[in-house]
């Protein structure tokens, strides 16, 4: 199991997606003014006086769902056309993640401040390519299999 490309790939993609969901995201900054900087994370944001604003934990909850997916998807080494699809599935709550994350930091930045991005929003991008890499490997195996069930 270990020994396949493919579960070293969504296993590096969980990792990622792991990482992301405890660091920053990005940071507003209030009109050039660094003491008033609010930081964004996946959860929630925090404001310049310490206070928590939970109204991005939608973030939060959507690269959570992606950790058990791809957990799961290691261990249906087995099956690998819904291995595939995990992958698939993947892709597309981290695309909504995306899309999420960035109605949040454009309606966000009309009322706290100019938003800086940070090298952590970027992880997400990184493990789509790994789903993508690894549902490719997944389907070449079974390419490989129905093959082989051919010639017997």
């Amino acid at each position: 199991m270990i020994q396949r490309k493919q579960t070293l790939f969504l296993l590096a993609a969980l990792i990622l997606n792991i990482i992301c969901l405890c660091l920053p995201l990005g940071h507003f900054v209030a009109d050039g003014n660094i003491s008033s900087t609010s930081t964004m994370f996946n959860l929630w944001i925090t404001m310049p006086n310490g206070s928590h604003n939970y109204s991005v934990w939608v973030l939060f909850a959507t690269l959570l769902i992606t950790c058990p997916i791809s957990l799961i998807a290691i261990f249906m080494y087995h099956n690998r056309i819904v291995q595939s699809r995990f992958c698939i599935f993947n892709i597309l709550l981290i695309l909504g993640w995306y899309a999420v994350y960035a109605v949040f930091a454009i309606n966000l930045t009309e009322s706290i401040g100019h938003y800086k991005i940070s090298f952590t929003s970027i992880l997400p991008l990184i493990a789509v390519i790994l789903y993508l890499m690894a549902r490719r490997a997944i389907l070449a195996d079974e390419a490989l299999v129905r093959a082989a069930d051919r010639i017997r």
